[in-house]
């Protein structure tokens, strides 16, 4: 069985109202990059993943006039995936939703939303996502509200021949400082996105734990904003939303794994830690790399032979040797997408699922 996650660019701009593809000459979000040509790219990077299943960031939006669904398995289409079902959770006012594109002669998959619906008064358990979780952010001993401006997507899953496991796909708030003028408002401004940050971190850590508790193999998976090391104020609060996700600290059975999550030297030969994300910073006429997507599972299921893989263009020295994979990388999307490969059958942890 392989997963993936994915972050594509403004997904959405692809695509006219009624979910059709916009194969044409005009300029998509992406420097340069026609929405044909990234539309193509998009189809040779799909194909080559050849992925069970692939959790979408930045899907195309869904609202009234919009479906995330007819969009995606109209792409699927067009470029004849074997992926030709889609499905999202709780759609979002941000024009990027959280999808899945799947097999369904490979997986059965169900929207199955944990926790109670808590509202705008909120709730300091683990409410539904598209709810409201109430914590004390600044230690001011007065509550605040947080929301997820695009809530996790939980997916109850089983493959045909009957194994069920869960999925939870992930678009963590961004700390970057938007819109921040001089270095002071940098600062407050970057302090309150990290804040925030790590509140959603805690609301779906408490989630982790509960499936953990239930003895459900679990998958979370998606765009965390955030990775090992990412910037100084990690340091200033202690530790990253993802070590929080994870269970750092906690004992073993307590604790997803991905390996690139894990905190340690730079791999050998390389002169920088793994990526999965390249953003052209215009100030310094450079492109910035960045580990931001990941795969982490539940301990059961490091049994079941778990293989990781970032289709980074450079990196991944298969992928530099096939010139066109490597440049429809760089064309599709500023971030690349991360594979599990994993043994997922009958003889697995059947769990809790559809």
């Amino acid at each position: 069985m392989r997963i993936a996650t994915y972050n594509v660019e403004w997904m959405t701009h692809l695509f006219d109202e009624d979910g059709t593809p916009l194969a044409d000459e005009r300029w998509s979000t992406r420097y340069n990059v026609t929405r044909r040509q990234q539309l193509e790219s998009l189809g040779i990077v799909f194909t080559a993943l050849d992925a069970d299943a692939i959790l979408i960031v930045e899907a195309p939006d869904q609202n009234r006039t919009r479906d995330t669904v007819v969009a995606l398995e109209s792409f699927a289409r067009l470029f004849d995936l074997r992926q030709s079902k889609a499905m999202i959770g709780f759609a979002n006012q941000t024009e990027q939703e959280i999808a899945l594109l799947y097999d369904p002669d490979r997986l059965e998959l169900r929207h199955d939303p944990q926790g109670q619906f808590s509202g705008k008064k909120g709730d300091p358990e683990a409410p539904r996502f598209d709810g409201t979780f109430r914590i004390d952010l600044d230690i001011d001993a007065t509550p605040d509200q947080v929301t997820f401006s695009k809530p996790p997507l939980e997916v109850a899953a089983r493959t045909v021949d009957g194994t069920r496991f869960r999925m939870i796909g992930v678009h963590v708030k961004s700390k970057s400082p938007h819109a921040a003028r001089g270095d002071d408002d940098v600062m407050r401004v970057s302090i309150a996105n990290r804040r925030k940050q790590l509140a959603q971190c805690i609301w779906l850590r408490r989630r982790v734990e509960a499936h953990l508790t239930a003895g459900d193999s679990l998958i979370v998976l998606g765009d965390f904003n955030d990775g090992p090391g990412l910037d100084e104020y990690e340091k200033l609060f202690g530790r990253s939303g993802l070590d929080i996700v994870i269970g750092e600290g906690r004992p073993r059975e307590e604790r997803l794994f991905d390996p690139h999550a894990q905190r340690g030297p730079v791999p050998p030969g390389s002169a920088r830690p793994p990526a999965t994300a390249r953003f052209y910073n215009d100030v310094e006429k450079r492109y910035h790399s960045a580990l931001l997507d990941f795969i982490m599972i539940s301990p059961d299921l490091l049994s079941n032979r778990p293989a990781w893989r970032i289709w980074h263009p450079f990196d991944d020295p298969k992928i530099y040797q096939l010139p066109e994979l490597r440049e429809a990388l760089l064309a599709a999307s500023d971030h690349f997408p991360v594979t599990l490969d994993i043994d997922l059958d009958a003889s697995a942890n059947p769990g809790a699922g559809v």
